[in-house]
């Protein structure tokens, strides 16, 4: 799977170049296997370093690194995956302030889509079955 479209990177670049602004999510990644969901707003210059919201255990805004991400083994050959489903739809800080309430990224997401704040969508089946 591809993890970032030209499009989203070209996105994330743009926002990358405005640090200061309270930018939506472009891009959703998650384990399918278990915990770990990542929120990108912004990527830097160099095309690495990635700012958003993760949840490896707990949600916190901070940097970490696409190649990295990108490289990360998990069960049967998989590795991380992108939700080509995912609406950010709300700025980042309503992301962090509903996440650090609910406990998660993904509980977040199931408060904000029945708060109506997020475009209502079906779950991706992956998704679907890890929540």
């Amino acid at each position: 799977m591809i993890l970032l479209t030209d499009a989203q990177r070209a996105h994330l670049l743009a926002n990358g170049r405005q640090p200061d602004v309270d930018h939506i999510p472009v891009v959703k990644f998650f384990n399918p296997f278990g915990a770990g969901v990542w929120l990108a707003t912004e990527l830097d210059a160099d095309g690495d370093i990635m700012f958003g919201l993760a949840d490896i255990g707990y949600p916190e805004l901070g940097s970490w690194s696409f190649d990295e991400l990108c490289s990360i083994r998990l069960p049967f050959g998989m590795g991380i995956e992108r939700d080509l489903l995912f609406t950010g739809d709300v700025p980042i800080s309503v992301w962090a302030d509903t996440a650090r309430q609910a406990g998660s990224i993904r509980d977040a997401e199931r408060l904000l889509y029945r708060s109506g704040r997020l475009s209502i969508r079906p779950p991706s089946d992956t998704e679907a079955r890890h929540s």
